[in-house]
């Protein structure tokens, strides 16, 4: 019973991640961007807009400039929860490749890094006055299950040992769909319930930052506004409609102006003919007295 609840939490916060996900890419992607607006100095050219995206991504080189405590703990968590992640990768996949095994005491010495640099990044928000009125409960909440999956894990590795090995059959089942037991550790079940609340949450929280700078135009575009205009789609749809209407009633005023002229130069003639038909009669007049 054990085994096919947690199975079926798994499959469901897996669908529920990776659907959130791709709808939060999508709206993303679907977002309009109006206006030139990269934070300056920017690059001029797309490659070099290029480089700075890979630069925030990888080096978080704009928080690196304007706080360099902030640089030291932010980009701490990032890499050690990425090799943390990268360890974890043992679980699922069969044979083990050589490369990953190497990687598994640096995954072990990131646990501890993880956790010192979040509890720094917590902490902050504490003791820092700004920080702290502005800063809501998700932001605690999120900070403080990151730490719980993160100490529950070393505490597997220090004070109550599971058997990784039914563990590792226990997620290829779930990938080959075909279920095997799951150990009754506690730890082991919290450790597992946190991560299963992470990937429920991940999509529609703060913490899904990352593809989000792909796609922020102040990052993302380069400053080439003197060189090219910039217009978005739905910008140029509106613009191309509203220029063909105006096309169209330069055509219809261009047809009705013949026609007009022509009646013009007719009520002339005729004004002319009756001046000069009047002109006659009072000239017939006068001699006659």
């Amino acid at each position: 019973m054990l085994t096919a609840t947690f199975a079926v939490l798994f499959y469901l916060a897996g669908a529920l991640f990776v659907a959130g996900l791709v709808a939060r890419i999508a709206l993303y992607a679907r977002t309009p961007a109006p206006l030139r607006i990269p934070t300056t100095p920017a690059p001029t050219t797309r490659s070099g807009a290029a480089v700075r995206v890979a630069s925030e991504v990888t080096l978080f080189w704009s928080l690196l400039r304007s706080n360099k405590w902030i640089w030291l703990l932010g980009w701490l968590m990032h890499i050690a929860l990425l090799l943390v992640v990268l360890r974890h990768l043992r679980y699922v996949i069969e044979p083990v490749p050589q490369w990953l095994l190497l990687l598994q005491p640096l995954g072990l010495y990131a646990a501890y890094a993880l956790v010192i640099a979040l509890a720094g990044l917590w902490l902050r928000r504490l003791i820092v006055d700004r920080l702290r009125h502005i800063s809501s409960l998700s932001d605690h909440l999120m900070l403080a299950l990151l730490l719980a999956i993160a100490l529950s894990g070393l505490g597997m590795q220090h004070l109550q040992p599971t058997d990784v090995v039914a563990v590792k059959a226990f997620f290829l089942g779930l990938l080959r769909f075909d279920w095997q037991p799951l150990p009754t550790d506690p730890l082991l079940l919290s450790h597992l319930l946190l991560v299963l609340a992470l990937l429920v949450i991940f999509p529609f929280s703060k913490l899904l930052h990352a593809p989000g700078v792909f796609f922020s135009p102040s990052r993302n575009q380069p400053d080439d506004s003197r060189q090219r205009r910039h217009i978005a789609p739905w910008a140029a749809a509106v613009e191309g409609t509203v220029a063909g209407r105006t096309a169209s009633a330069s055509t219809a005023a261009g047809s009705t102006a013949p026609g007009r002229t022509a009646a013009a130069s007719t009520a002339a003639a005729a004004s002319t003919a009756a001046g000069g038909t009047a002109a006659g009669s009072t000239a017939a007049e006068r001699r006659q007295s």
